[in-house]
């Protein structure tokens, strides 16, 4: 034992870790095809996930303008 945990505990932490950086694609994947910045919200979805789902979904699309003007 490492530290008092087994090497199923360690794993276990470490594939949780690794599910949740993968949700943690979802809102930034969702704000960046908005136009707004992938990796910012990738950053605070790592720390806020459920609350920057709803806010990706729920800000404005900047990319239709960007289409229509350019």
């Amino acid at each position: 034992m490492v530290l008092g945990m087994s090497f199923l505990g360690w794993l276990g932490i470490v594939i949780v870790g690794l599910i949740w950086l993968a949700l943690a694609f979802w809102p930034a994947r969702v704000a960046g095809r908005k136009g707004h910045s992938f990796l910012g919200y990738f950053l605070l979805s790592i720390f806020f996930w459920p609350i920057m789902l709803i806010v990706a979904y729920a800000v404005e699309d900047r990319a239709q303008y960007n289409r229509v003007a350019g």
